[in-house]
């Protein structure tokens, strides 16, 4: 199986919530972790500096396409940050309940 930890950022807690609802309830994640972050990035032109909330959302790679689909649905940001990255390896039990978790 193919495992994927995909990112995506937004600008408070509340829309986080609301997206890891989506994925969770939509079987599209087994599990979706938050972190606030301070992200430095260029805009416009401009140099912004933003308190965010990063999202760590574990899935299968062949569910990605769905999942980028419901943040994108769900996000506020003219161009939400959505980057994913494959898992090489990772405790066995763990990647073994995220695959029980996704069938059910």
């Amino acid at each position: 199986m193919s495992y994927m930890i995909v990112f995506t950022t937004t600008p408070d807690n509340e829309s986080a919530q609301k997206i890891a609802d989506k994925l969770i309830e939509e079987n599209l994640a087994a599990c979706v972790s938050f972190t606030p972050v301070i992200s430095n990035y260029k805009w416009q032109g401009r140099i912004q500096k933003e308190n965010e909330i990063e999202l760590k959302i574990k899935t299968k790679a062949k569910k990605y396409k769905k999942v980028e689909k419901v943040i994108k649905s769900l996000q506020t940001y003219e161009i939400p940050q959505i980057i994913a990255v494959k898992v090489t390896h990772g405790f066995g039990d763990y990647l073994k309940w995220i695959d029980k978790t996704l069938k059910a």
